[in-house]
């Protein structure tokens, strides 16, 4: 219980803060040509390093889209789409998108899935990393009403290259590099995550999310 106090002791001051999409799913659709290319028409990317978006939290669909624009999230590919969009446009999509359903995944042949549960589920206990199902949920559906994403069903491709960005910010603050980062987690919880994630780790936890359903 220890682990996961820090992580309700802020959830109250999040989710209080936190401001509820309103889009319209139906002009979402029409809005989401360009999206197709590499999410799906539906969503389901069928390219793994493009991310499913279909029934993820509308909320946290909405706040990656102002992220993108803001540049508090950085992807250039992403920063030219968002460009054109008005705050109407991305609360559309993101409504679209949230209420679309996702195919199911599955982790590829070989993955080491004892390892990656082992972690979703309690952590990494030598180094006090909090399990991921404390702010994802057992079957990764995350907690909507606190930001916190659905994971179930998640190319394990994107959500490895995800990890590995978090968790290069932690490397930056002690190398002094500069190399691409994610930093846009509330209150560096995701970079505290991964900071002493090996390759290994990252891989094994993304498979086995890819597996949830």
């Amino acid at each position: 219980m220890n682990k996961l106090t820090p992580i309700f002791a802020f959830l109250i001051v999040f989710i209080s803060t936190t401001t509820l999409a309103t889009g319209d799913p139906i002009k979402g659709q029409k809005k989401s040509l360009t999206c197709a290319a590499c999410h799906g028409a539906d969503g389901n990317s069928t390219v793994t390093n493009f991310p499913k978006l279909a029934d993820q939290n509308e909320d946290y669909l909405l706040k990656q889209l102002q992220d993108f624009k803001s540049g508090a999230r950085i992807d250039p590919v992403m920063e030219g789409i968002v460009a054109p969009l008005a705050d109407e446009d991305m609360a559309d999509l993101a409504a679209y998108y949230a209420v679309q359903k996702i195919t199911r995944g599955m982790a590829k042949q070989g993955a080491d899935i004892t390892l990656g549960e082992k972690i979703y589920r309690g952590g990494k206990k030598e180094t006090s990393v909090t399990a991921c199902a404390a702010c994802h949920g057992p079957k990764g559906r995350g907690i909507p009403s606190a930001g916190f994403p659905v994971l179930s069903a998640q190319h394990a491709a994107y959500t490895v290259k995800q990890l590995k960005d978090f968790r290069q910010q932690s490397i930056n603050m002690q190398t002094g590099d500069t190399k691409p980062s994610r930093v846009n987690d509330f209150e560096g919880v995701m970079i505290n995550f991964t900071k002493s994630l090996t390759n290994a780790e990252i891989e094994a936890v993304a498979e086995y999310i890819a597996s949830l359903y």
